[in-house]
């Protein structure tokens, strides 16, 4: 589903699109199923790939390009996995970081950096509090 993006999205300002977007999201999440930390996490409850992959491209969309194509809710699908720590959200973050100065311009590489940092403390939170843990500060998204 292709929606344009919102005028004001700070992807456009960097260069972002649709199609950097998914090559971006397939090639990390290609690296994290072979990763050994991720892989099992991934692997086993990630039963359809190709409908998760287009779901992460649409979080993506709606992230840089703000065009409201990720309708999920990402807090519950992620609170429900057992044993998900802090290790887990900062390997995440690396191999993100990594795989985004891998496959875009620097500019567009940095705020998929900083916006995936953000997003991933801020879902850290919201699991810990969901499931009465206490929160780790410093920690990025599974």
């Amino acid at each position: 589903m292709t929606v344009a993006p919102h005028p004001k999205a700070p992807g456009l300002e960097v260069g972002i699109t649709e199609p950097m977007i998914r090559e971006l999201v397939h090639t990390f999440y290609t690296r994290v199923r072979q990763d050994e930390l991720l892989g099992p996490i991934f692997n086993t409850h990630v039963q359809d790939w190709p409908e998760h992959l287009d779901r992460l491209c649409a979080f993506w969309s709606s992230v840089t390009l703000m065009t409201g194509r990720y309708k999920g809710r990402p807090v519950p699908a992620h609170a429900k996995l057992p044993g998900i720590t802090g290790q887990h959200f900062a390997h995440w973050l690396a191999l993100f970081a990594q795989t985004a100065r891998d496959v875009c311009p620097p500019e567009a590489a940095e705020l998929f950096i900083d916006r995936s940092q953000r997003i991933a403390q801020s879902l850290q939170n919201a699991i810990a509090f969901v499931r009465g843990e206490p929160f780790e500060a410093g920690h990025g998204a599974a």
